[in-house]
């Protein structure tokens, strides 16, 4: 078997099939409004009252576990927990939703 060696022209030819797919994708921005939408919704509506206040700290206000546990006097575990959990809850709502 041969040593295959990446030379700095083969990221080049990465990057330049980045901006090509960026330039000619497809307009997603209705998909994207949607989503947001529908993930709004799914927030109201899916979750308990404790993973919309723990997602709201976590991803609204961008506080860290151990910031969100000692606030609300919780194990930083059970915060992770909370969100993983609303996380997978949320996925479940919106998976097929476009």
């Amino acid at each position: 078997m041969r040593d295959t060696r990446f030379d700095s022209r083969s990221s080049e030819w990465i990057g330049d099939m980045t901006v090509w797919m960026r330039e000619h994708a497809e307009d997603n921005s209705d998909q994207l409004e949607r989503l947001r939408r529908n993930l709004r919704r799914a927030r109201e509506q899916e979750l308990t009252p404790r993973q919309r206040e723990i997602l709201a700290l976590y991803y609204d206000r961008g506080l860290k576990m151990p910031q969100i546990a000692r606030k609300l006097g919780i194990n930083r575990s059970t915060v992770s927990r909370t969100v993983k959990r609303a996380k997978e809850r949320l996925y479940r709502c919106l998976r097929y939703a476009l």
